[in-house]
Formats: C-alpha cells, sequence, structure tokens
C-alpha cells in the first residue's frame, strides 16, 4: 500500500501564486512500484480532471488549460511530486488530489486533497 499526503493548498489572489506538493510513504516494495504520479483536481458542480501527471522518467504531461502556468515536478530520492502554480485564476479553485499509478496499472492511489482558491 502507499499513501499519499498533500501540502500547500489555501487561498490566493488572481495572478498569484502555489506550491503543492505530494509525499508518497509505504513499504519500500510499494513505493518502488509507482510510475505515474500527477495532480488532479476538481472544483464544485463538476467533475476531477487531470491537471498534470510525470513519470518516474520525467515525461510529463499538462491539461491544456495549465499549459504554461503550472510545472509539476518530482524528487524521486524523497518520493516526492510537487505543482507550482503561477499566473492562478479563479477558475483554478479546486481541491487538488494527488495520484499514483504503479507499473501494474491497476496500482492506482489518491491523496485526501488539499483546497485551492483563487479569488479574483
Amino acid at each position: 500500500q502507499v499513501q499519499l499526503v498533500e501540502f500547500g493548498g489555501g487561498s490566493v489572489q488572481a495572478g498569484g501564486s502555489l506550491r503543492l506538493s505530494c509525499v508518497a510513504s509505504g513499504n519500500i516494495f510499494s513505493i518502488n512500484s509507482i510510475n505515474t504520479m500527477g495532480w488532479y483536481r476538481q472544483a464544485p458542480g463538476k467533475q476531477r480532471e487531470l491537471v498534470a501527471t510525470i513519470t518516474s522518467g520525467g515525461s510529463t504531461n499538462y491539461a491544456d488549460s495549465v499549459k504554461g502556468r503550472f510545472t509539476i515536478s518530482r524528487d524521486n530520492a524523497k518520493n516526492t511530486v510537487y505543482l507550482q502554480m503561477n499566473s492562478l485564476k479563479p477558475e483554478d479553485t479546486a481541491v487538488y488530489q494527488c495520484n499514483a499509478k504503479g507499473y501494474d496499472l491497476r496500482l492506482n492511489y489518491w491523496g485526501q486533497g488539499t483546497r485551492v482558491t483563487v479569488s479574483s
């Protein structure tokens, strides 16, 4: 089993920045089973959507709505994934959840989520 804990949510004005962190913990075999880590978000009344993902090799993928504003990065030694969010917009307001997927796609873990609120 892998546990994911997110840090860094909060409230910010439009145009501001926030950095989210997600730390993965568990036994060494579970941690080594992780390939892709990423961030998803769910705004009130909307479905959860992908924000950004990064593989263990460093390949990244972003939602079109955040390209050029958000940057995902990963420190494999610390089992941590980061999401640097710049030029935040009110429409970025959501609960952001960390996700980890294994090389075995049946392995899929979620964090509890951290709330991001962007005011205009």
